[in-house]
């Protein structure tokens, strides 16, 4: 395909102008003359682009990280190559998705016979998911640059754009804590001790009296202890919602971004003090189901196993997730459950369906409250719109905490916290479970 290019209206605007000075009879003698010197021009732009090379003799290929971060920074870098031994000016436009922002998608190269250049740019992705990157349009100038040879090439790459992990920090925080927990030093809040054996010591007076082994302290002839560690190998499976409810949006991002910042911050937790994590995803049907292990790769297959959801306006299926998980994983484990406890759903498939679950495992809920509601219901009311707005809050906040009265009434834990507290005080419970012993 034969394209011109700006050059070539440059300089047929010019001849225009340049004609309008000349004097000419008006029966026809300055439009001749604008003809003859148009065809001429473009006789010289079809000469031009006959001698550029073709743009099959371009080869261009495109480079990136195939995962990045929701809303980091990543490069991606082209190398264009002329297979050709005349000298090319190679433009070259890439077909970016806008949601991946990218800050220069175009860029031009004047390349020798058989050279090689390069460009760069830079992304920031504002959306998670797959991205599959593959047209880009080449276009090939002639030396004096009037025209130019245009095609459309495939260059395929695939991009993985992984959702944020805003809780890395908070993950840091309880990691350590669990582990001075491990080694037997008292931590903030006192918490711990485990319950799995590690070894016999000498007592020391800040020992417990009932941790004293008798035996081993007859055999010694002075007072031995016990000392134990939360048990590894432990099982923890995220059930995480993808139905309509987790489409709202909460602190400016939908409820499921919430949710995948708290499986993550678990599988981080979890793999790192020797326990087994698995996932379940699912709306009306069972989306993935990523068995229970404990080794750090875990992390990336359950981030690789969330990254491209995006919610199904319909609701859940609760019982046939639950199901699905009891027939696949019999272990008695510690079942955390995303969701949200916004809608009469939850009265209606969440409550029937939770004693599947409760009989054999330990059960933690886990929802995203939306802080404006909370404003409003106790905020004070100066007019009428903010009267029924307090109204309709206010009765909102009681049904939310009413369910969650009910599923705790059932046996279940029920974590309800704000934006950016849900991973945090998930991690919390999963950690004073783990080491109470009840798994």
């Amino acid at each position: 395909m034969i394209v011109p290019t700006r050059r070539l209206a440059l300089v047929a605007l010019l001849v225009g102008v340049a004609v309008a000075f000349f004097p000419a009879p008006v029966n026809g003698g300055l439009l001749e003359k604008v003809l003859v010197l148009n065809a001429i021009v473009l006789a010289v732009a079809f000469a031009d682009v006959a001698a550029a090379p073709k743009p099959s003799a371009i080869d261009v290929r495109r480079e990136h990280p195939p995962v990045v971060g929701l809303g980091q920074t990543a490069t991606v870098s082209w190398s264009v190559r002329n297979g050709a031994q005349r000298r090319a000016v190679v433009a070259v436009a890439d077909g970016f998705r806008p949601s991946l922002t990218a800050r220069n998608r175009r860029f031009r190269l004047r390349l020798s016979g058989g050279a090689v250049g390069h460009a760069t740019t830079t992304i920031c992705p504002t959306r998670r998911g797959r991205f599959e990157i593959s047209e880009v349009v080449l276009r090939v100038e002639g030396p004096l640059g009037l025209a130019a040879r245009q095609q459309r090439r495939s260059v395929p790459t695939v991009l993985h754009v992984h959702p944020k992990f805003h809780s890395r920090e908070e993950a840091e925080l309880r990691i350590r804590k669990a582990r001075i927990l491990d080694v037997g030093l008292r931590s903030a809040r006192g918490v711990g001790g485990g319950t799995e054996f590690e070894q016999l010591r000498e007592y020391t007076p800040d020992d417990e009296f009932r941790r004293v082994d008798w035996s081993a302290s007859a055999r010694a002839g002075r007072p031995i202890v016990r000392t134990y560690r939360p048990e590894r190998h432990q099982s923890v499976m995220v059930l995480l919602d993808n139905g309509r409810l987790m489409a709202a949006r909460t602190g400016g991002v939908p409820r499921l971004e919430h949710a995948m910042d708290a499986a993550i911050m678990l599988a981080v937790v979890s793999t790192r003090l020797g326990d087994r994590i698995g996932l379940v995803t699912f709306d009306q049907e069972v989306r993935s189901v990523l068995a229970p292990a404990g080794h750090r790769s875990q992390v990336g297959a359950m981030t690789a196993a969330m990254f491209d959801l995006e919610p199904v306006l319909a609701e859940s299926n609760y019982r046939d997730a639950f199901g699905h998980t009891l027939a696949r994983f019999r272990r008695r484990s510690l079942l955390v459950l995303l969701t949200d406890l916004s809608s009469n759903s939850i009265s209606e498939s969440l409550l029937p369906s939770l004693p599947l679950i409760l009989r054999h495992h330990i059960v933690l809920v886990g929802a995203v409250r939306d802080p404006d509601v909370d404003a409003w219901a106790r905020g004070a009311a100066t007019d009428a719109t903010d009267v029924h707005r307090r109204a309709a809050a206010v009765a909102a906040v009681d049904e939310r905490d009413r369910r969650a009265a009910q599923l705790v009434a059932l046996g279940a834990t029920v974590i309800d916290a704000p934006p950016g507290r849900l991973a945090p005080r998930l991690a919390d419970e999963y950690l004073r479970v783990k080491s109470s012993g009840r798994l």
